[in-house]
Parts: structure tokens; C-alpha cells; sequence
């Protein structure tokens, strides 16, 4: 039987749920535990590409999916792929998430933090079904993600209105409802930066700075990203401290540089635990790590003086990562790699803290 310290672990994972090449793009959650109790913080459970200014992000993505031999033709060939109406696959994948969502909770887990945000289909009215039948809290987040997704109105709104659409999303309810997001992220950033996203965290900066929320952001993919975006952050009045870089498993590298960055207070997240692969599409000149290598990261971190501020994740964005296709699941983390950190020195003290109290600290609200 797990010991009730056990049953309180909160966890960062970060889990997307894409759908490649299929109909549709279905947010799967970005998962986390608000109770005591484990948490998950990046996990897609249902997002839908099915807005006009996504098209040209899913564009995109296919064709670094098929380079570096790209296929007019086939690119041409998979636009059929552009959302439809398909109630009856839309049930069958909500019927899935829910299933990984009773697997979670049955692991320990209690909380996901949605992350999909205003245009890439956030459907917070689906996260409030799912939470209500599973238990497990659901909280949305708030903003805006890479700049591909940002629709011609969004582009061409001030910074000004862009923090006035986050704090609404916060305070009164997204996408039309009372349902109100919980976390603002993820925020996304390409490399180099663009306009509209650099008047995005611009935005984000206000909204924390109003609201003394939880970020999260997205950071694009070249070492030198993070610091940049800290540094637009901190300009524009954000607080470091409430505020989470993800993706630092594939961002930076050089032990030196992380451990320079570390110093500027943020969250730092590894959260593409579970990913473990030979090529990466998005960024070939990347070897993207192994999950011991991960773990010998924290550890090394851990051993720096940072557990205070190492999270955990899942950047799950294909659904055959989900356990009914054949994946690790949400609760990899919890079956699978705590066991491992053990082995490799790292005591539950310093576990805990960084499932439990570290996630926790940052989603409280100042």
C-alpha cells in the first residue's frame, strides 16, 4: 500500500495528444494535480485544429514531417486531412482520453493542466465534461500559442488587448463560457521570435503581473530562446518565479549555459518524458535525449542547489502514445521513471518536492 505521503505527490507532465495526419487534431490536456495528490502539467486531452489561422501551422508541421524529401503532391494530398465535423470519431477519442484520464487517476494522479490556448481548438466545455466524469481536476490555460495560430485579428491587436483577452480568459471564462482558465500557457515562441509573439509575452507579462497567475511557456527551438524570452518577460513586469520554461530537454544542452539560465529564477521543466527517438522533425540538427538521460539532467541540477525549481512532464502530441494505442500513458512518469530516479541516487525527499510542492508552488496564485 502507498503511504499517504505517497498518494500526495504532485507531477508536471506534460502530455499533447495529436492526432497526425487525421481528421482531427484533438487537444488532449495538459494535466495537474491542484489537491494533494499527483500532478500532470502538460497534457493535450482535446484540441481541434480546426480554425483557418491553424491551417498554415499544420501546413508547416507536414512538411517538416516529410522533409527533407517533401512532396508537393503529398503535402497537396494530406490537406484533405483539414478538420471535419465527426461526431462519431470525436466520441471515440473522447472516449479514449477519458479512459487514460481513470488510468491516471488510478496511478495517483489528480490534476492536468489543459494547456491548448486560443487557436489550435481549446474545448474547455469537453474539459469540464471529462473532469466531471473522472474526477480528476482539469485546469485550462489562457493565451495564446505560436505564431503560425495567431489569426490575422490577433496579429494586429495591441499588446494592451492582448492582456485584456488573458485576464478575461482568467477572470470571466474562455471561448464564450463562465468556464475560467487556471494557467496561463502554453505560450508559445518560435526562433527567431516574431512580432505578434513578442507582443504576446509582452501581453502575458501584464496579465501576470494583474493576476499573480502561473505561466508557461513554449520556447522556440535554439539555446538561446530561453533567456530571451525571460528577458521580454522581466522587461514587460513578469514574475520569474511563477513562470515555467518547458522543453529544456531539447533546448539547451551545454551543462554551462543551463546552469546560467537556471540563475534567472524560472521553472525549469523537463517535460518530454516518454519521447525517445532517432530523428527529430522539427529540428534534425537535435539528438533528442533518452529518458536516463533525463534523469541524470535533474540529478545534476538537483546536485547544483535547484530541486526548488525542477518540474516534470509529458509532451505527449501523438495519440499512439496513449496506453489504448500501444504508449507509455499519462502516468509514465509515476510508473516508470520514479522507480529509475530512485536507482540513480535521487532520494524521495527530493522526488516529492519536485512532483509535490514544486507544481503546487507554482500554480498557487499570488
Amino acid at each position: 500500500m502507498p503511504s499517504a505521503r505517497q498518494e500526495q505527490k504532485w507531477i508536471l507532465r506534460r502530455a499533447y495528444s495529436f492526432h497526425f495526419l487525421t481528421q482531427s487534431h484533438s487537444p488532449k490536456a495538459f494535466l495537474q494535480v491542484c489537491a494533494p495528490c499527483k500532478t500532470s502539467t502538460e497534457l493535450v486531452l482535446v484540441w481541434q485544429f480546426n480554425c483557418e489561422e491553424a491551417i498554415c501551422f499544420r501546413d508547416a508541421w507536414l512538411k517538416a514531417w516529410l522533409e527533407p524529401e517533401c512532396d508537393p503532391q503529398a503535402l497537396q494530398s494530406l490537406k484533405v486531412c483539414l478538420p471535419q465535423a465527426e461526431p462519431q470519431r470525436e466520441a471515440a477519442e473522447t472516449d479514449a482520453v477519458r479512459e487514460e484520464l481513470l488510468h491516471f487517476k488510478a496511478a495517483g494522479g489528480g490534476t492536468i493542466v489543459e494547456n491548448t490556448t486560443t487557436g489550435i481548438g481549446r474545448d474547455v466545455n469537453t474539459l469540464k465534461k471529462l473532469a466531471e466524469e473522472t474526477g480528476v481536476h482539469i485546469i485550462a490555460g489562457a493565451g495564446f500559442y505560436v505564431d503560425s495560430t495567431h489569426s490575422s485579428q490577433t496579429q494586429a491587436m495591441t499588446v494592451e488587448q492582448l492582456a485584456g483577452i488573458i485576464v478575461d480568459e482568467v477572470l470571466k471564462g474562455a471561448d464564450g463560457t463562465n468556464i475560467k482558465c487556471g494557467v496561463v500557457g502554453e505560450i508559445g515562441c518560435s526562433w527567431p521570435l516574431t512580432p505578434s509573439e513578442h507582443r504576446v509575452l509582452q501581453a502575458t507579462a501584464q496579465a501576470q503581473s494583474q493576476l499573480g497567475c502561473p505561466v508557461i511557456i513554449h520556447p522556440g527551438r535554439n539555446s538561446d530562446s530561453p533567456f530571451q524570452i525571460i528577458r521580454i518577460l522581466q522587461e514587460a513586469g513578469a514574475d520569474a518565479s511563477k513562470t515555467v520554461m518547458s522543453h529544456l530537454d531539447r533546448t539547451i544542452f551545454d551543462t554551462k549555459e543551463l546552469l546560467e539560465f537556471a540563475k534567472l529564477g524560472c521553472y525549469l521543466e523537463y517535460d518530454l518524458f516518454g519521447t525517445e527517438f532517432l530523428h527529430y522533425q522539427f529540428h534534425p540538427d537535435i539528438d533528442m535525449p533518452s529518458d536516463n538521460e533525463r534523469i541524470a539532467r535533474i540529478r545534476m541540477l538537483i546536485d547544483e542547489g535547484y530541486e526548488d525549481r525542477i518540474l516534470m512532464a509529458h509532451d505527449m502530441h501523438t495519440k499512439n502514445r496513449l496506453m489504448k494505442y500501444g504508449g507509455h500513458g499519462y502516468s509514465h512518469i509515476f510508473k516508470n521513471i520514479v522507480p529509475k530516479m530512485l536507482i540513480r541516487g535521487i532520494s524521495q525527499d527530493k522526488i516529492d518536492k519536485i512532483l509535490l510542492a514544486n507544481p503546487k508552488r507554482w500554480l498557487t496564485f499570488k
